[in-house]
């Protein structure tokens, strides 16, 4: 038995299905793990629902840890019974065991559990490139503000606890007085309850008028307009999601207009697209983890076949932290 969560057509969370699927031999270049555990994510739900086109049926999913149960040829940093996790295309973590590419898969230190693995790869790896890599023209220097939308999130946590780490001043939103408390409690500066304050008053506020350097955006839509004004000259708008909608198209004149800054739209999949990136970032991730300087805080546990009301707490706004599947 290979339980695994498929869609056959796009749409709300009733169209998961749970079925059993055989799972074959891997080919050159691929694994088989068999999970312990895996993520889920805010991508999982643009898949379903049809945001982010796919190729039907589908198994949804997009990380997750366990155990290397065959390798492919060519495969030299993997071996049987390795403990493994990561965050990779194509989707397919949904499932107790898949075959996939083995670039994207790293060895999962005995120090870190398979449900943190599970829980923390996607969103890990995206907060390193976001506040590693993701930069404005003169970079970051510890004290400088940046501001981080949906603060009390998978990422957004891991994302408080990492600012801090680098000295910087974290400013969080969130749509609760409770997330904006978890947010501080990991490491924010400064937090904001959108629901009741304006953010970019308070924004200009806590900044003495100047603005912050960097906004990251997942919420789209709903933020945008204001979060560009919250910038200082030559500051960046790096945009990673949108769930709140897509950004409306805008005219890029504009940005020179609000004192020439920048715009980004950045995605994992591009900073993971390398053996060598993947494991370059990763290792810092985990080294980060090991040192406890970051903690994985999951906050929901649902077993496979609750797939449905997992998807539905998500969108929601019901969850905080990370999100597991187990199995």
């Amino acid at each position: 038995m290979n339980p695994t969560v498929i869609i056959e057509q796009t749409g709300g969370p009733e169209q998961l299905k749970l079925v059993d699927r055989a799972v074959g031999e891997p080919s050159a270049g691929e694994i088989r793990i068999r999970h312990h555990a895996v993520g889920l994510n805010y991508i999982d739900v643009y898949q379903r629902s049809g945001v982010y086109a796919l190729p039907l049926p589908l198994t949804l999913g997009m990380e997750g840890a366990g155990i290397v149960e065959a390798v492919g040829a060519g495969v030299s940093h993997l071996k049987v019974g390795d403990r493994a996790a990561y965050a990779s295309q194509p989707p397919g973590s949904y499932c107790q065991a898949r075959v996939m590419p083995a670039k994207c898969v790293c060895k999962l230190p005995d120090g870190i559990t398979f449900e943190t693995g599970a829980a923390m790869m996607l969103k890990g790896l995206t907060t390193q490139y976001l506040l590693r890599r993701t930069l404005p023209q003169a970079g970051l220097q510890a004290g400088d503000f940046v501001l981080f939308h949906a603060a009390a999130g998978g990422v957004g946590l891991i994302a408080c606890q990492w600012a801090k780490a680098l000295g910087l001043q974290l400013i969080g939103t969130a749509g609760s007085d409770e997330k904006c408390a978890l947010a501080l409690a990991h490491g924010a500066s400064h937090v904001i309850n959108y629901r009741t304050e304006d953010f970019l008053a308070r924004v200009k506020d806590i900044t003495g008028g100047k603005g912050v350097k960097v906004v990251y955006d997942s919420v789209g839509k709903d933020t945008w307009d204001k979060s560009l004004d919250c910038l200082t000259p030559f500051g960046l708008m790096a945009s990673f999601g949108n769930a709140s909608g897509a950004v409306p198209a805008f005219n890029p004149g504009i940005l020179g207009a609000k004192g020439s800054i920048y715009v980004t739209r950045q995605t994992l999949f591009t900073h993971i697209a390398t053996r060598e990136s993947t494991q370059g970032m990763a290792d810092e991730l985990f080294g980060m983890v090991e040192s406890g300087k970051i903690n994985i805080r999951i906050d929901q546990r649902y077993p496979l076949a609750d797939v449905q009301q997992a998807h539905r707490d998500l969108e929601a706004r019901k969850t905080t932290g990370c999100t597991i599947l187990t199995l």
